[in-house]
Order: structure tokens, then C-alpha cells, then sequence
């Protein structure tokens, strides 16, 4: 293997960021073309660069790394799906989940079949139970359904049936429960009826103690409420890699859903893990969901890296991680439908790239996954945004705004407006900022004498230079909020590939897995 450190554009790259750095407002300043040059588009989503701390210099040597570490090539080899998880030696397929049914991907024909079946099994079953055919055992139709996972079987449904709740079935509740605190499943099923209430139980392995914890006493609350023992398999459906573990358990075969181990938690959303979703927004905004990150996934293999979007995020990420040295990374959405999805993206993000080894098993010679953190936008205005503009810490940005919506409330126009106003207008602060001058002169605009306003402005002038990647989808549909996922995941990939480390492994979780039930024991 060879470490990123060993590349010439690397050392490149530490020798342009050893150089003077040109700030951000003399960037945008000195290119009056800089954000047309630095937008990008594909599958709906529009990505614009220009606030990013990179001159064309920077840029090509980027570039250059990621052709010199080989991430075409490592890409391709995902696809065909040749085992790049090495600790565990499996493929790592998600992407074939979501193929186009009508064209064989170069994972081959028995992949296909297998996704294909599998997927329709879970189209077919999602609009039985929408149309109110799926029955307890009082013959009653299902209204509630009560999604049990933790981690990927929980993060990747939850975020998406909020985004897209807009489309969800007004007589069908989907919820979602993972934390095994009592009251956390309590809270849940104090508000249902027993009779129309079905349990979705999803676990890769079928093993996962939160989950199965979880599991029983949700089952012996159907029974306490009425269910006969020998008619519980009426409310119970699984989904898991291990079927025959969910049979153990007294899952019935015709209700145990299947995914399979080249699937990573963290990317199965695409998988029959998605049944929560795709009950909650039928089977064929499912499809179209599967769709949009099949746009992504096409728009990753066939585009020139100069132009593609998931590869250009990565470079970026990885100029201010590891040249500019900023540890964490901020992603803000301004749409409230997309609350989740910073906590999903930290998943994928943290739990794939989390990693201090290359895959040759030797120590990572280079800082490798950020800290990920963030929620709403405009919350985080009031909130941590004073620590981005004034504290000591430097933090990339990915701010996500939705440039057309249609909610049906009288001045929906008018909240809309102010919603994306203020995401520009924090993208553009954090760039720009305000020198101690420009804000002086500004108080003694406003009247204070010079002496106030000396006094007074480096309290209220701004550094600026915060890094931000803006990400415009022109809707939030099943389509778009399907390549934004497929975005990161590529996003994710991409880093991996220049640091030499594996994304689809998580040790560190199963440490923590192994620990308790060795307590357990012990107890």
C-alpha cells in the first residue's frame, strides 16, 4: 500500500498551505466569476464551492491526489464488487441496491435477481398494508407500525419519513423506537391500539441486544393487551441478514424481510430496512427514492472528477482537514424536514472514516474522518454560530437549503424566503467577515465617537474565512432526498480511498457490543 503522505501531490499540497493564504473576501473579491465557475449540478442538487479556501492551484493539486491515490479505480472495484471491506472480506454492494431493475450492474446477474426480489417483496408488502389488508388477529387493519433498530435500522428510515413526510399515508402512523430506556418504547406504545399495531423488528444479525431487548417487551405488551401468544406472528415482521435467527425467535418466514452482509447499517436505507419508509410513503415514491441516488451513483462513475460532485466535497474536506487542520465539520440544514439528517450523516461519516489504521494494518500516517456535528440552521444561528464567528475555532460548513417549496400554509412564500435569506446570509458572514476597521468606521457611521467606537470594535468585528460548501436541491422529493444520501456516501467513499483506510468496517462498535455482554455475564 501506499500511505497518502508518500504522493507528490500531497507534498504539494503541504507546500501551498505552508504558503500565504489568501482570505476569502479577497477571493470572492478578486473573481467576480468565482461562484459560477465553482457551482456544480447533478441529480437536482446544486453545489456551490466558491466559499471554499482553494485557488486554482490548490484545486489542481487536489485533483491531482485524488488521481494519484487511485480513487477512480478503487470506485470502480466497489462497483464490480470486488471485497474492499478486507477486515471482514466482503464486497460493500449498497449501490447496487437501488440499480436500474432493467439493466444488469457490474456486480452481475445473481446480485440483481437477489435485489430485485427482495425489493419486491417490500413493495408488495408496504401497499398491502397502505391498502389495509394486512391484518391483526382480531381481523382488524394495521394503522401503527412500530419500526425496532438501532444504529443504520433505525437513522436512515427515521430521517427519511421526516423529510418526506408530506407524502406520508394519513391512515398509517410509522413510529420509530431504538434506545432500550423503557420510557423511550413506553412513550411509544402508550398511545396505540394493540389489535392494529404491527412490530417491525430489524437486526442485521438478529442478536443486537438494544434491539432484541426492545423486541420482547413490545411483544409482551401485544400479549398483556389482548394478542393470543399463538397469533403474535400477526404482528410481527423481521428484517435481517440472519433469518434464521429471526425464525429462532418465532418470526414467520412469509414476514422476514432479507438483506445481506456486503450491506453496511449506515448505507441500508436502500434495502429492505427501508420498509418503515416504504410503508410510510408508498412503494412508489420508494422507487423514485432509489432512483435519485441512482442518478448520484451515475453521476459519480461516468463524471471527470474536475466536475463531480461527491469527489469535489471530498477534496475539499480533505484540503481542510488535512492542510489547513480543522477537526471537526459543521453540516446545517435549513430545511426543517431535513432535522435528522445531520445525526445520519454523523453516522456514516464518523462510524465509516473513525478509523487510525490503513488497510495494510499499519498506524494512519494522516488525520483522517472530522468530528460531524450540526442540526437546523436557522437553531443554530441563536445558538452555536456565536462560537463560528467569534470563538477560537476554525469549522467547515455544508450548508443545505431547499430552493423550492410548496407547503400549503397562506404566507408559506414568506417563511420560505427568510428561511434560504439566512442561510446566504450566514454563508456569505462566515466568508466575509468584518475587519476591526470596517467596523469601526461602521460605529462612527452610527455615531459613536472614535474613541467609543475603537473601544468598541473588537468586540464586534469578525474574522471571517470559514470555509462552506452550499448545497441547493430545487425540491425536497424521494428523488432529491435520495442523491443527497448518495452524495455523502460517495462523499465518504472518496476520503476513505486518499487516506488508505476502511470505511465499511466498525470495530469500535463492536468493542462496546462485546463489553456489555460481557457484563452482562457478570451481573
Amino acid at each position: 500500500m501506499t500511505p497518502p503522505t508518500s504522493l507528490p501531490a500531497w507534498a504539494q499540497l503541504q507546500a501551498l498551505a505552508a504558503a500565504p493564504q489568501t482570505h476569502l473576501r479577497d477571493m470572492l473579491a478578486a473573481d467576480a466569476g468565482r461562484s459560477s465557475h465553482m457551482t456544480l449540478t447533478a441529480a437536482g442538487i446544486e453545489l456551490d464551492a466558491s466559499r471554499q479556501r482553494v485557488s486554482p492551484a490548490i484545486q489542481q493539486a487536489l485533483l491531482d491526489l485524488a488521481e494519484q491515490a487511485a480513487v477512480a479505480p478503487q470506485r470502480d472495484a466497489m462497483f464490480k464488487g470486488e471485497h474492499i471491506n478486507l477486515t471482514e472480506d466482503r464486497p460493500v454492494l449498497h449501490v447496487a441496491l437501488r440499480a436500474d431493475p432493467m439493466h444488469t450492474g457490474p456486480w452481475g446477474p445473481a446480485v440483481q435477481a437477489e435485489v430485485q426480489r427482495e425489493l419486491a417483496r417490500i413493495c408488495d408488502f408496504a401497499e398491502a398494508l397502505r391498502a389495509g389488508t394486512v391484518r391483526g388477529h382480531a381481523g382488524d387493519a394495521i394503522t401503527d407500525v412500530v419500526n425496532i433498530g438501532i444504529g443504520g435500522s433505525d437513522l436512515g428510515p427515521r430521517m427519511a419519513a421526516d423529510a418526506l413526510a408530506h407524502l406520508a399515508h394519513p391512515g398509517v402512523r410509522v413510529h420509530y423506537v431504538s434506545n432500550p430506556d423503557a420510557w423511550a418504547l413506553w412513550s411509544v406504545l402508550r398511545t396505540l391500539d394493540a389489535k392494529r399495531t404491527l412490530l417491525i423488528v430489524s437486526s442485521k444479525t438478529f442478536t443486537t441486544q438494544e434491539t432484541l431487548t426492545n423486541a420482547a417487551s413490545a411483544q409482551r405488551w401485544l400479549t398483556d393487551n389482548g394478542c393470543p401468544a399463538d397469533a403474535l406472528a400477526q404482528h410481527l415482521v423481521a428484517i435481517t441478514a440472519s433469518p434464521q435467527q429471526a425464525a429462532r425467535l418465532g418470526y414467520p418466514s412469509e414476514r422476514t424481510f432479507l438483506f445481506w452482509d456486503w450491506v453496511g447499517g449506515r448505507y441500508s436505507v436502500w434495502s429492505a430496512l427501508g420498509l418503515p419508509l416504504a410503508i410510510a410513503i408508498g412503494a412508489e415514491h420508494f422507487r423514485l427514492f432509489l432512483a435519485g441516488a441512482r442518478a448520484m451513483d451515475e453521476h459519480f462513475c461516468h463524471t471527470p472528477l474536475a466536475q463531480n460532485l461527491p469527489v469535489q466535497m471530498a477534496l475539499h474536506g480533505i484540503w481542510n482537514r488535512n492542510f489547513l487542520r480543522l477537526p471537526t465539520h459543521l453540516i446545517v440544514p435549513y430545511a426543517s424536514r431535513l432535522a435528522r439528517f445531520t445525526p445520519f450523516v454523523q453516522q456514516m461519516d464518523m462510524e465509516s472514516n473513525g478509523k487510525r489504521t490503513h488497510t495494510d494494518g499499519t498506524p494512519a500516517a494522516v488525520a483522517t474522518g472530522p468530528i460531524v456535528w450540526g442540526g437546523l440552521g436557522i437553531d443554530g444561528q441563536h445558538a452555536y454560530f456565536q462560537l463560528i464567528h467569534q470563538g477560537m475555532h476554525t469549522v467547515p460548513v455544508d450548508f443545505i437549503g431547499v430552493e423550492n417549496e410548496d407547503t400549503p400554509l397562506p404566507m408559506a412564500a414568506t417563511h420560505h424566503e427568510v428561511v434560504n435569506l439566512n442561510l446566504r446570509a450566514q454563508a456569505e458572514a462566515m466568508a466575509r467577515g468584518r475587519s476591526q476597521a470596517d467596523t469601526q468606521a461602521m460605529l462612527q457611521k452610527e455615531g459613536l465617537s472614535a474613541a467609543e467606537a475603537r473601544t468598541l470594535a473588537p468586540h464586534r468585528s469578525f474574522e471571517g474565512n470559514i470555509p462552506s460548501h452550499i448545497l441547493w436541491l430545487d425540491r425536497l422529493d424521494p428523488a432529491r432526498l435520495g442523491a443527497l444520501i448518495a452524495l455523502y456516501e460517495h462523499k465518504v467513499f472518496t476520503q476513505a480511498a486518499i487516506w488508505r483506510i476502511n470505511a465499511y468496517d466498525q470495530w469500535g462498535v463492536e468493542l462496546g457490543k462485546t463489553m456489555a455482554k460481557a457484563l452482562a455475564k457478570t451481573a
